[in-house]
């Protein structure tokens, strides 16, 4: 079971970087006045199967191994697996640069809760 727990935390730090570089290209695409493209919105996909996947590894370290030292930790979880699709959902009526614009920061704000997750694990 250690093995998943060190999965986790690998994966942890992946989301971290990967949500980055999502971020930081929604916000180039929105410099460039473009709408997000269709390799930004499956990279949005993988990011978000990416942190649902996340959350199952973390249920199975909860389930089998122990909790974490923080209960702030499983709330920075389910936060990251809800705050994409909640962001996606919220920019569908903006202007195609806006929603890249909108993304990018959702992208970044999401890396911060992964941040904040790993600190408090």
């Amino acid at each position: 079971m250690d093995v998943v727990l060190s999965l986790h935390g690998r994966t942890a730090t992946a989301l971290v970087l990967y949500y980055t570089v999502v971020g930081l290209w929604g916000l180039f695409l929105g410099l460039r006045n473009s709408g997000p493209t269709p390799g930004f919105r499956g990279a949005i996909a993988i990011a978000v199967i990416a942190s649902v996947l996340q959350g199952a590894l973390g249920f199975m370290v909860f389930a089998y191994l122990r909790p974490p030292g923080d209960a702030l930790h499983v709330l920075y979880g389910f936060a990251l697996a809800l705050a994409f699709p909640l962001a996606t959902s919220l920019v569908r009526d903006r202007a195609p640069r806006g929603q890249s614009v909108a993304l990018g920061f959702a992208a970044l704000f999401a890396a911060g809760l992964a941040i904040r997750g790993i600190i408090t694990a």
